[in-house]
């Protein structure tokens, strides 16, 4: 059985609460779980300590019978000190594209010959 430790939402509309569960990655989101490992309110400060509540010590039990926690919950665990950090790939999504780097440069250019013009004369 594939085992995730995963964010389970509940709350009203606009108004979300997660659970952090422990469940069959077969089952769906809101769906059945094993067992209930913390709580996630995304809706108070970000340095409040009510925030995020874990069971840290039985995510490490679910870790280290092969549970696999998803992007978000590992983050999380990362930022508790329980995993590793782990290297991330840049994706470089704010670049602009290649027309838009080729206008950049034209304009730097043109930007800089301006300005010898007059400090010539």
């Amino acid at each position: 059985m594939a085992m995730k430790i995963r964010l389970a939402r509940g709350g009203s509309k606009k108004r979300p609460f997660y659970r952090i569960v422990a469940a069959d990655s077969r089952m769906p989101r809101d769906g059945r779980f094993i067992e209930k490992l913390g709580t996630y309110n995304p809706l108070l400060p970000k340095d409040s300590e009510d925030r995020v509540k874990m069971d840290i010590e039985r995510i490490q039990h679910w870790l280290s019978q092969g549970a696999q926690p998803t992007d978000r919950i590992s983050r999380m665990l990362e930022a508790a000190g329980v995993i590793a950090k782990k290297e991330r790939a840049n994706l470089k999504k704010a670049e602009p594209g290649k027309k838009a780097q080729e206008r950049a440069a034209q304009k730097a250019e043109k930007a800089a010959a301006a300005a010898e013009a007059p400090a010539e004369e």
